[in-house]
């Protein structure tokens, strides 16, 4: 695991990193969206770039949190740093069901808005899956390999019901302070009403499965090849 990081942060040849990558395609998917605008005069994409800012956010926290782990002293202060990642965590992988807006292109420039459309789905990937990799070796470090692996996971199903949540609920990370009584009120019917809610509970697992498979899958890929 910490050989991964350490290869994901170290500076490639042309001098740049993972986070520089990142950026340069985070600023790609934006060029491309402020032409479609620019071109077409509707804005009715505008959203990818919000969605995109809020895949960031939890890639953020992971960095900062990467960088400052053994200064912080207060546990609260660490509690809520990390409370506040796991709120924002599930926006990094929802932006994979804005794929559903591939419905709505126009005719006319299809195979543009699919590369739009897919290069915003990518970016959030990467923002994820790099903000877990990085909480996953502070927690592998803390708690050990085995007890890191079970959070991962647990995250992971957790990501898939914010999923759910923000697609199919309409609510946002930012409902906890704003709306908490509705939000809590939809989750704890969910939770006690499972049989009436079959379809989330399957969305929800079958979901968070590939999202495991898809980190792994990406951690894996930098391990050296038999």
């Amino acid at each position: 695991m910490k050989k991964f990081l350490l290869m994901i942060e170290r500076k490639t040849p042309d001098g740049l990193t993972i986070h520089h990558w990142l950026l340069i395609s985070s600023a790609f998917s934006l060029l491309l969206l402020g032409m479609r605008i620019l071109i077409t005069g509707h804005i009715t994409y505008a959203f990818l770039g919000w969605n995109l800012f809020l895949a960031f956010v939890p890639y953020y926290i992971s960095g900062w949190l990467n960088r400052h782990f053994k200064t912080i002293k207060n546990r609260i202060k660490l509690i809520l740093i990390i409370l506040a990642w796991l709120l924002f965590m599930p926006n990094s992988f929802y932006i994979l069901t804005d794929l559903f807006h591939l419905g709505d292109m126009a005719s006319g420039h299809q195979w543009f808005d699919l590369t739009m459309i897919l290069s915003f789905a990518w970016n959030g990937i990467l923002f994820g899956i790099v903000s877990m990799l990085r909480m996953e070796s502070l927690l592998k470090t803390a708690k050990g390999k085995i007890t890191s692996g079970i959070v991962i996971c647990m995250v992971m199903w957790l990501n898939a019901f914010g999923v759910y949540i923000g697609r199919y609920l309409r609510f946002n990370s930012w409902d906890v302070i704003t709306n908490p009584f509705s939000l809590f009120g939809e989750i704890f019917g969910i939770i006690f009403n499972p049989y009436d809610h079959k379809y989330v509970w399957a969305m929800t697992t079958c979901f968070s499965f590939f999202m495991v498979i898809l980190y792994y899958s990406f951690k894996k890929s930098g391990e050296p090849q038999a």
